[in-house]
């Protein structure tokens, strides 16, 4: 007779970072109202005990899923813009590039059409998002704008008003992604979407050439 197999122990720390997965996948597929935190401990491969162990509660679970997934990235950017020395354009698109690479093109990019759907239900969570999110990309939008602005390379705007229709078209085409997608015939190229956005961008910010005196 064959002995039968040991079941391979797990590594106790491997588990957070199992739950925090299987919470990012819950909570894009599901909502944040829709997830039961023994699903996040089922598709973990852990009892719902182990979960409790790591985090008390299903807030406690978004947060650090925001916290290991999404701050890292708006850190990075941050230290981005605080070594950058070329233009400022190019910053601005450096800081856009590297949010979809990071969050566009993975499981993250469906919080925030999560946030959308769900801010006023839970209102203690949209305004963490906001303040460790939001808040920290629209000032890195900001201050690049107004270092291009300073610098003459781009036109004198309101900047908040400004930042707000730069973020715009890329959030949209996140919710998009998780939302309506579904009803097209086909998928449409994040990347020729963006490329057109940045080309707009470009266009419209740039500080106009003085028209010569006849």
């Amino acid at each position: 007779m064959s002995a039968i197999p040991i079941p391979r122990k797990r590594r106790k720390e491997a588990r957070p970072s199992e739950l925090l997965e299987a919470a990012l996948h819950l909570f894009v597929d599901k909502g944040f109202a829709a997830t039961r935190l023994e699903d996040v401990a089922a598709r973990a491969g852990v009892s719902k005990g182990t979960l409790y162990l790591y985090y008390e509660n299903k807030d406690a679970l978004f947060k650090a899923v925001v916290q290991e997934g999404i701050i890292p990235v708006i850190a990075e950017n941050e230290a981005i813009a605080a070594k950058h020395s070329g233009c400022s354009f190019e910053l601005l698109e450096l800081l856009l590039q590297n949010w979809w690479t990071k969050i566009g093109q993975t499981a993250f990019a469906g919080i925030p059409k999560l946030i959308v759907s769900e801010a006023r239900n839970f209102p203690e969570l949209a305004s963490y998002y906001y303040e460790n999110v939001i808040s920290r990309g629209r000032a890195l939008v900001a201050s690049a704008l107004r270092r291009g602005m300073d610098s003459g390379e781009f036109r004198s705007m309101d900047v908040e008003t400004t930042v707000d229709v730069v973020i715009a078209p890329i959030l949209m085409l996140l919710i998009w992604r998780y939302s309506m997608s579904c009803c097209q015939s086909a998928e449409s190229d994040p990347q020729t979407y963006l490329r057109i956005h940045m080309d707009l961008l470009r266009q419209g910010l740039r500080k106009p050439e003085k028209e010569s005196r006849v």
